[in-house]
């Protein structure tokens, strides 16, 4: 996704205010993932997410006139984006919810991302961090894994079950190589049409993938299943992705992507708010070592 060119360097406000935007509109989709289990197959409501979101891309690009791909390497790049950032992430993070992976700890795997890029960027991209960056990487990593170690492979009510956990893992991996794609192309389509898409590629593996989770479900009398999509599809799926990407294409992808490590603690105090889901002191402690990594990582 090519944003269009910029002439100046973006403010310290503007570069405050995008992430101050991002973080919750990133952390809700975590919390968006839990308050629609009861009513929808993961899979299926993406399914239905990812048409709106296309459909509501389509128009808004038709009524800009902005230009759609139009070399095949375009396109290519484009689907296989959306297969990635969209189709398996979203898809792994809202079936393991659904499963019995706890909202803040979802979201924390999410927060394994800057590791992951940090280490594939550097040689992929050939983007440097400083050493202070490269230390609150590793003290990001060692809080995520502060957070997990308690509840791992436990099977009581506050366990962490590892089918689940190693299905978010490859949402998260997928991400992290859709995000290094979207860095490493040019493209010249118009970011709408070019993010509308990637929403026909995200198609791909839940359509392919619904019949092995028992089959299409959608409970159509459920409210808080339309407010769940509604949200989705145009806090989500517009303003959080159009969002992501911009953000890919305008600074350091390490730097960009260290703001996963402040989604856990967000999407934590958004799950204790709406579900009463709670931690230990140990996984609150390392929810705090994961934040002082990002401030350090986010300077570096």
């Amino acid at each position: 996704m090519n944003a269009p060119a910029n002439t100046t360097a973006p403010s310290a406000s503007t570069g405050l205010l995008l992430p101050a935007v991002f973080v919750p509109l990133w952390s809700s989709g975590f919390v968006l993932a839990r308050l629609v289990a009861p009513h929808a197959e993961p899979l299926t409501f993406l399914a239905v997410r990812f048409c709106l979101a296309f459909l509501a891309l389509a128009a808004i690009a038709l009524w800009k006139g902005a230009r759609w791909p139009r070399a095949a390497r375009e396109w290519r790049q484009a689907l296989l984006a959306g297969v990635l950032i969209h189709g398996l992430y979203l898809g792994g993070v809202f079936w393991s919810v659904a499963n019995g992976l706890p909202t803040a700890i979802s979201a924390l795997m999410a927060g394994m991302q800057p590791l992951l890029v940090t280490l594939l960027a550097g040689r992929l991209l050939g983007e440097r961090m400083s050493r202070r960056g490269a230390i609150g990487i590793v003290i990001g990593a060692i809080g995520t894994l502060v957070t997990l170690a308690p509840k791992l492979g436990a099977t009581d009510a506050g366990g962490i079950l590892l089918v689940p956990l190693l299905v978010c893992l490859a949402g998260v991996l997928a991400i992290t190589t859709g995000s290094i794609l979207v860095k490493r192309t040019k493209i010249t389509a118009d970011p709408l049409t070019n993010t509308a898409a990637q929403y026909i590629g995200a198609l791909v593996p839940t359509a392919i993938l619904v019949p092995f989770v028992g089959g299409p479900a959608f409970d159509t009398t459920a409210v808080p299943l339309w407010i769940g999509l509604a949200w989705s599809v145009f806090g989500m799926s517009l303003g959080a992705i159009l969002l992501l990407l911009h953000m890919i294409r305008q600074g350091a992808l390490s730097k960009v992507s260290s703001l996963f490590f402040l989604v856990p603690g967000v999407s934590a105090l958004m799950a204790w708010i709406g579900f009463g889901e709670s931690l230990t002191l140990v996984q609150i402690a390392g929810l705090c070592i994961a934040t002082l990594g990002v401030s350090l990582a986010s300077r570096g």
